[in-house]
């Protein structure tokens, strides 16, 4: 018998019971905030031993606190089982880094890995042990506030990103690494595909699209050794994901061999009633568990009604003890009957959170993250240049994103400060309006200031709490102050510059036609303004592209670059003009489509070559093309590959992103870049659901963005 077999079996059922329950701090003795128990807290049926017992900690901070709350737990907790902290330590702790939608357009894996090892560092030496990220959901819907917590619209750079966040968090062996803290991947499953775009909103699909496009970044992110998964909101085939025993207990335990820890979300598990699946808690709380639901975040189903669904035989003992043994097995994992204290130390917290080191780091994440999205040779800057900074987020702090918790806007370098550190001549400066709100006296004093100067760089974006979770929206253009004072300004003639701060791909209507160059920045973190100095100004290169396509319209939601072709595709030889698949009023096409994204200086694409015409499935293709920087400066240019097959059993995408490069060229110069192929990258769900390829033809496209491409094909055999 192990060890935690032994604790488990001198733990009564309450006890165990109180194990799979989770709270927020202040239902803790010990923590700073301790009594501060409101809102839905006060309806929980928590007592005094159920707090005694409680296995994990939700929302703590700060080294001096959590050991205070472990201290306390440890005197009155009867086996002495200590406590996990878990926390959303999604983009960074302390020192923010950009959303992930701005990290995926980095295309940088290891800067992503990176990131995640600073956030774990600073968040592992204040007490916490398990992050809830990375979030690897797949989104195609700019309505959906969450989109700003992915990394994009793409399956297979998803699950890239997926693998190097869960490395950067977790590290190799989090016993022995104490600057690590366990990855909760979430939101387990399809949680981006919420009809509308609407939060917490209903996914409904085919097995075949949940399996091909939705799944594998989690699977990627399991194979990677995450410790724990969080179930989402939303229902997988008519059931609530939280409570889907074909999703959790065949698939996710059975099917793919996962035996980490199942948290709910929060309230997830009581929310199984107004869903209509549970008449009431009891009925919740055995659903939910028999799933294979371990831990229920922030609500009262299994600490009131386990007990007695095992006594009166509803619920097995056995199911109980699995999952206890999970959430043991993870604080065994973290070293925690050992330390329970673990990492936390508040002398050294001092020094560690917010360093020089991490402070270069996000600078560096949020320069490679920004997307130069069109320039009409105003950019870059001259530092000798008078240059108005107008707009509601010319001197903001709020470029954190909703998501960033401990990150303080008054810590954030914004591009007021940034750009003060290059120009030869004083910034002239106006807010011109706020954020949702315009009058005139302010639009009277941005146009004065406008007026003197060479060039207008004018600030625009989105309140942070416009996005993120609950920031759905039907609207995703501007607010309309904003717009209001883009056209005035554009009216005085002067070349401007757009930066945008935001959460989500925007119609970029009443903007792109008065932007002579544009950046997308997105919140870029605490080092923001830093970042985007160096950029404006050509002190570091653009290298950004898009994850997420941006709509021409939101009337086309969702756009995506991998969609499948109809019978009637537009723009087919032998299409009658009206009676295609397309829009009376719009193009079918986005404005800037999947992995777009421009340089200070220009790639060309030769020579694609592929070493074979015909791939046999035991062999490998391999693809070559010449890439040149034909520009006068250096750059880094990602290169994309992109399949199509081109006749399957099912509808094949157009296009399927299957590799990709980052690569630095110096003016004048070329590089080869190589792709391999085998046949299991060609394989796909078909109508009986077998993971297999087609023999037949294959189309290959390279190029710097989905739209832009050159290609070659090939046969498999």
């Amino acid at each position: 018998m192990s060890k935690l077999e032994s604790l488990l079996n001198q733990m009564t059922l309450q006890e165990k019971i109180d194990q799979l329950t989770q709270l927020a701090t202040p239902f803790f003795k010990g923590a700073k905030d301790a009594g501060e128990i409101t809102g839905p807290m006060l309806a929980m049926n928590i007592g005094e031993e159920n707090i005694k017992n409680t296995g994990s900690v939700l929302g703590a901070s700060g080294a001096a606190n959590i050991r205070a709350i472990q201290e306390k737990h440890l005197e009155e907790n009867r086996l002495k089982i200590p406590l996990l902290f878990m926390s959303d330590v999604v983009h960074g702790y302390k020192t923010i880094f950009p959303i992930p939608l701005a990290i995926g357009c980095s295309w940088n894996t290891q800067l992503a890995e990176e990131s995640a090892r600073i956030a774990a560092k600073e968040a592992a030496v204040s007490g916490i042990h398990v992050t809830f990220a990375p979030m690897v959901d797949l989104v195609r819907d700019p309505r959906w506030g969450r989109v700003m917590e992915t990394t994009g619209e793409d399956l297979y750079l998803n699950s890239e990103f997926a693998k190097a966040q869960v490395r950067g968090f977790q590290g190799n062996n989090l016993k022995e690494s104490t600057e690590h803290v366990a990855a909760c991947v979430k939101h387990f499953a399809a949680y981006g595909a919420a009809e509308g775009g609407r939060d917490y909103n209903t996914v409904n699909m085919s097995d075949r699209q949940l399996q091909e496009l939705y799944l594998p970044a989690y699977k990627a992110a399991l194979d990677e050794g995450c410790k724990m998964m969080m179930s989402s909101f939303n229902t997988i085939d008519g059931i609530p994901a939280t409570a889907n025993q074909t999703l959790m207990n065949g698939l996710l335990r059975q099917e793919w061999g996962f035996d980490g820890v199942m948290i709910s979300d929060w309230g997830a598990v009581k929310e199984l009633i107004p869903h209509g699946v549970a008449a009431d808690k009891a009925e919740a709380a055995a659903k939910t568990l028999r799933a294979g639901t371990d831990i229920e975040m922030m609500t009262d189903c299994y600490i009131s009604h386990l007990h007695e669904l095992v006594e009166t035989g509803n619920i097995e003992e056995s199911i109980i003890n699995q999952s206890v043994l999970r959430i043991l097995q993870l604080k065994e994992d973290l070293g925690l009957f050992e330390n329970p204290y673990r990492g936390a130390d508040a002398a050294k917290e001092e020094e560690v959170i917010m360093s020089p080191s991490h402070r270069t780091a996000t600078k560096q994440v949020a320069a490679e993250s920004s997307v130069l999205l069109k320039n009409e040779q105003v950019l870059p800057l001259t530092t000798s240049q008078k240059v108005a900074l107008i707009g509601p987020f010319a001197n903001s702090g709020d470029i954190l994103g909703q998501w960033s918790w401990l990150g303080s806007k008054e810590d954030a370098v914004t591009l007021q400060q940034g750009m003060g550190k290059k120009a030869e001549q004083e910034l002239l400066i106006s807010k011109g309006c706020e954020v949702e709100n315009i009058n005139s006296s302010s639009l009277e004093e941005a146009i004065q200031i406008g007026k003197k100067a060479d060039v207008i760089v004018v600030a625009l974006g989105e309140d942070s709490i416009m996005s993120g979770e609950a920031g759905s929206l039907t609207d995703i253009q501007l607010p309309e102050a904003q717009l209001h004072l883009l056209a005035a300004l554009a009216k005085l003639e002067k070349p401007i510059v757009t930066i945008l701060f935001n959460g989500r791909p925007l119609d970029l209507h009443g903007v792109i036609e008065h932007s002579d160059a544009l950046v997308e920045a997105w919140f870029p973190g605490t080092e923001g303004g830093n970042a985007l100095a160096d950029l404006l100004y050509g002190d570091q290169n653009f290298s950004g592209k898009l994850t997420m396509s941006f709509p021409y319209s939101v009337g086309q939601v969702p756009v995506y670059y991998n969609h499948y072709n109809t019978g009637r595709p537009k723009g087919a030889a032998d299409a009658q003009v009206r009676y295609v698949s397309q829009y009376l009023d719009s193009p079918n096409e986005p404005l800037f489509p999947f992995g777009y994204g421009l340089s200070y200086t220009t790639f060309s694409y030769q020579e694609l070559q592929l070493s074979t015409d015909q791939l046999k499935t035991d062999d490998t293709l391999t693809i070559s093309i010449k890439v040149s920087n034909k520009g006068r400066r250096s750059g880094a240019e990602t290169v994309q590959l992109y399949i199509q097959d081109v006749v399957g059993e099912v509808v094949r995408p157009v296009k399927e992103l299957k590799g990709f490069q980052k690569i630095n060229l110096g003016a004048g110069e070329t590089k080869e870049v190589q792709f391999t192929l085998t046949e299991e990258q060609l394989r796909y769900y078909h109508a009986d659901m077998s993971y297999t390829s087609d023999p037949g033809e294959f189309n290959i496209f390279v190029g710097p963005n989905s739209k832009e491409t050159t290609s070659q094909s090939f046969r498999l055999i």
